[in-house]
Order: structure tokens, then sequence, then C-alpha cells
């Protein structure tokens, strides 16, 4: 496997187009939308989009990001981009931190530092991770995807390669969102390469299409009764944008292609509502945040294929590789973040995980790694620390 140093590097005239399309929006007509039960607030992405002209620096984004080590690779013709940074500790172990979506890589940005050199932040060196942080493949830089058929079962198995080919045999794994699913498959089919799973979603890796059936909310425990307005919340009102990317994301992959602000506010519009923001969109992302986020999508065209991965996670079944009970047998731990954006019963979980640590997070919503990442550094170096 060739594995190349990669630099982050967009020619003007990517930046001089984007500028050119944002200076001629059509906005649609809005009314009784203050809390965004419709959908998007057109006065919300006016003003991030206002930010994003007049006042949002890409390069000063681009040298940031620039300061950590990229890669590019391929593996069967998938192109892969992912940081590696080597951690600062008597004996770093080597974990791979996985984003979902609507996330990139640089939504991780804030644990990166730490988790890599916890001395630098007032930790202890011995919790030192050796940090992989890919880019899933058809999002951000790992682009252009032309492969059908790559959903987060694939994704798995590519990351066992990738970790063998940067001398990782054993390794730890993170993820929330998507990234979930691939730890927890990484979990359940290759177990004997994991040292540990760390997730922030708990659910079925059959859920997108497969024999499993969901877990059955009436096991919530009285105290997780808390929880279930918001799962069905979202169950009835909050899963559009998934059957439409598991049905036709090519539709909408057009239009976002063409329009900066139309994506903004499809990426957007999950932030306000995934995140423990108390309807205030910047309680948990600053503007440079969102809009970092829809540049990456927006300057590699990686809205379709970020998108179809929904489609070939409900178009590719998903079969287990055992039969055997917990599904996912690596050790598990869970940091249960209060406004995830759906809760499963613990006693269901610690049936389908092998869950060794429980941790309930006390704020927090979907993007954990950006909401509380201090809370999550802190679980993650305590879950593995005694792990090997």
């Amino acid at each position: 496997m060739l594995i190349e140093p990669f630099r982050i590097a967009i020619e003007q005239s990517v930046l001089d187009d984007l500028r050119s399309r944002l200076q001629r929006v059509r906005w649609a007509d809005d009314f009784d939308n203050e809390d965004w039960c419709y959908g998007a607030n057109v006065s919300a992405i006016s003003d991030l989009t206002g930010f994003w002209l007049e006042d949002y620096d890409w390069r000063q984004t681009e040298m940031a990001m620039n300061a950590w080590p990229h890669f590019r690779t391929d593996i069967d013709g998938v192109p892969i981009h992912f940081l590696h940074v080597r951690g600062r500790g008597p004996n770093p172990k080597p974990l791979i931190l996985n984003h979902g979506w609507p996330w990139t890589f640089w939504d991780l940005q804030k644990v990166i530092g730490p988790l890599s050199d916890p001395a630098a932040y007032g930790g202890d060196p011995n919790d030192a991770f050796d940090l992989i942080v890919p880019s899933l493949p058809g999002f951000g830089f790992s682009s252009p995807l032309r492969t059908p058929g790559v959903d987060f079962v694939r994704t798995a198995e590519m990351w066992v390669r990738l970790m063998e080919a940067l001398g990782y045999r054993r390794f730890a794994t993170q993820g929330a969102d998507w990234g979930s699913f691939i730890s927890a498959e990484l979990g359940h089919r290759f177990a004997d390469h994991i040292i540990g799973v760390h997730t922030q979603l708990l659910a079925p890796l059959g859920l997108f299409g497969g024999s499993e059936p969901a877990p059955d909310l009436g096991e919530l425990s009285e105290g997780e009764q808390r929880f279930l307005p918001r799962t069905l919340a979202f169950y009835a009102d909050g899963m559009g944008y998934s059957q439409i990317q598991s049905t036709k994301p090519q539709t909408p992959a057009i239009a976002l292609a063409e329009s900066p602000v139309g994506l903004l506010a499809w990426l957007v519009e999950k932030r306000f509502g995934w995140s423990d923001s108390g309807g205030d969109l910047y309680r948990r992302f600053s503007r440079t945040d969102l809009i970092d986020s829809a540049m990456i999508y927006w300057i590699t065209n990686t809205f379709g294929t970020s998108a179809r991965y929904y489609y070939e996670a409900r178009h590719r079944p998903w079969k287990p590789a055992h039969d055997r009970w917990p599904r996912v047998e690596a050790p598990t731990g869970v940091a249960h973040f209060p406004m995830e954006i759906v809760h499963q019963p613990r006693s269901w979980a610690e049936r389908y995980y092998n869950v060794q640590r429980w941790t309930e997070m006390p704020a927090g919503g979907h993007f954990g790694a950006m909401e509380e990442p201090d809370a999550l550094v802190a679980d993650i170096r305590a879950f593995f620390r005694d792990l090997d």
C-alpha cells in the first residue's frame, strides 16, 4: 500500500467561483419558522452566508489543518485521506477516530491534541495515543470516490488493512454517527484486531438493512424514560434526510453541487437539531466551525458521495460474521450524551455489546467531539487506560 504525504492547497479559482456564487443568492421565502420546525431558518442561514462572504478566511483554516500530518493512500481503487499523529508518551496506543455525516475529519480537531499529547494539556503522558483520523470514503479529501458499494462494513475492512500498513495489527477504535457503526463492525467482525470500541451512538448493525430487529424502546428503564420524547421526535420528524439519502441521493447532490448556500442549509439544519444547542445555534458551534464543515464538502464536491453512504448501507443488507452474543465482542465503552438523537435501552446495549464502561455525560448531543471535547477525551482515556 503506497502511503504518501498530503497537503491541502485549494486553488484560488475555486475560492473565486465560490465567492461569485455567494454574491448571487436567491432566498426562499420563510415565515413562522423561528424554531426551525419547517427546516433551516432563512434568517440564520443568511447570517452565516454573510459571514462566509465577508469575514471567513479559508486560508486560515487551511493553515490550521496543515499543521497536522496528512497522508493519502488508495485501497482497492478507493482514495483515502487521513491524519497520522504520533503520540507523545512512553507507550501510545493506536487509536482510529471515525467521524460521521454531516461531519468531516475536522470535527475531531479539538480532541486530536489532548489525545495524542496529554501532558501538553495537563494530562498523564501514559494516556497518549497514536491517532489515525481518516476522512470516510467519499467524504472530503477521501475523494473522488468512483467505486460503488462502499458502506460502513467495507470501510471497517479497509481500516484493518490501513492500520496493518501503518504497523498496527491491534488497535483501538472510537466513533460517533457512522463512526459508531464502523467501530462496532470492527468490534464484531475483527475483534481479534481490536483493543476496544468506544462509541457515542448505540444501534444494531443491521439498522439500515438486515434481519435483526430494532431495540424495543419498551425496555427503557424508569430513569431512561426521560430520553424517550427526543428519540420518538427524531423517528417521527428527523429522518427525512435519511430516507432521501438512502434512496435517491443523487437528486439532492445535483442541487447542492450547484448552490453553496443550499449545501450550507442542508448541513447546518442538522447541527441545530442534533446538538445540545438549546435553540441557540452558536451555543455549540462558532460561525467558523459551521463554515469549515460546509467548505470541506464544497471544495471537494463530496456531498453526493457522502450521501451515498446511506444508500449503500440500505441496499447492502448487513450480515453477521458470527452468531455469537454479544454481537460486538470487543470490550466496549459508551459515552452516553443526553441530547443524542436516539437513545437505546442500556439493558439491550449490554446484550448487544461487550460493555465494560458506561458514562452518563452531563451535557452534549450528537457532535460530542465538538460540543464536549474535554469530557469526551477524559472518557476515552479512562476506558482505554487498562486495555491492551
